[in-house]
């Protein structure tokens, strides 16, 4: 019995990929669970997140738990975008594959160079990331250096189809640049507008096209708006011209419909992720839905 046992582990070592031949993948959130796809179609993946939800504040629900205990990777974006609920899961899952230093636990923004490092952090900055900004799934060259990342990932998870992760992010990335390209070319307009954001969700976004934030409805990041605080965005408004305010889909509306109103300034809800509005199905549709909804918001001309 126990010489069974020791060929029962060896073979589980050997052979770390799910039984029914293809990965199993834990996406933190749409846009990540998105790119498995397309990189490992055979894959079986699962999104922990919807649109709807702030992935800064989720619960560790016994489903995820569930879920978690039987991937072989799990995608997330990183930079303490998940650090309230993810060290849960992977603790309850008790599952060997995806822990901290695993092969089988990838975050994006250790892919990446993330914006907004912070090298001292204390309680007073409200709800900082010292790692860096993790939205970097709204900058289409930091997905690109993340896709060849994950490929490169899932091959030495799963290296009998090495080449086929390869060869799909290929693909992937050459209609990604095709893309970037059209996306650049029909934003053109937006380059130098103003705009109010509701946390820092859009920063990767609005710096590829070079919008500037102006002013920003948290008086503290992770704080909500507070009445103080729009006031003084109310008096920037006067001094500045502000062509938009911008909130994600999961956000409270209520601070950027009062800026809205008095400033005689638009809003708009964007979607964060896809998922986020009807139009937004797939990583493509969600920069194309984000692109059209800002040049409508800001009155700029489309260039499509």
């Amino acid at each position: 019995m126990r010489i069974l046992s020791k060929l029962l582990l060896a073979f589980a070592l050997a052979f770390p990929v799910s039984s029914h031949g293809a990965l199993t993948v834990f996406a933190c959130e749409p846009e990540w669970a998105a790119l498995s796809e397309a990189i490992a179609p055979e894959a079986k993946v699962y999104t922990a997140t919807t649109a709807r939800q702030d992935p800064h504040h989720i619960q560790a629900r016994p489903g995820l738990i569930s879920k978690m205990r039987k991937a072989d990777i799990v995608v997330c974006s990183g930079a303490e975008l998940e650090t309230g609920w993810l060290p849960v899961l992977q603790m309850k899952s008790a599952n060997p594959k995806v822990q901290t230093g695993d092969k089988g636990l990838f975050f994006a923004a250790d892919q990446v160079e993330t914006i907004g490092k912070l090298e001292k952090v204390d309680p007073t900055m409200g709800d900082v990331h010292p790692e860096g900004n993790p939205h970097l799934h709204l900058d289409p060259y930091r997905v690109e250096k993340v896709t060849r990342a994950l490929a490169e990932r899932m091959a030495e998870l799963d290296p009998g189809n090495r080449d086929q992760y390869k060869a799909n992010a290929k693909k992937f990335s050459e209609r990604w640049e095709a893309n970037i390209e059209r996306w650049e070319k029909v934003a053109a307009p937006l380059k130098g507008k103003n705009l109010v954001t509701y946390h820092s969700n859009f920063d990767y976004l609005l710096e590829w096209l070079g919008v500037n934030v102006v002013g920003d409805l948290e008086p503290k990041p992770g704080l909500p708006p507070s009445s103080r605080h729009l006031a003084s965005l109310l008096e920037l408004s006067k001094k500045t011209s502000i062509d938009a305010i911008i909130f994600a889909s999961y956000q409270d509306k209520k601070g950027a419909d009062w800026l809205s109103q008095r400033a005689g300034v638009p809003a708009k809800e964007l979607p964060m992720t896809i998922g986020g509005s009807e139009q937004s199905v797939d990583l493509i549709s969600l920069y194309d839905d984000l692109i059209q909804k800002l040049l409508k918001v800001t009155g700029s001309p489309d260039n499509s």
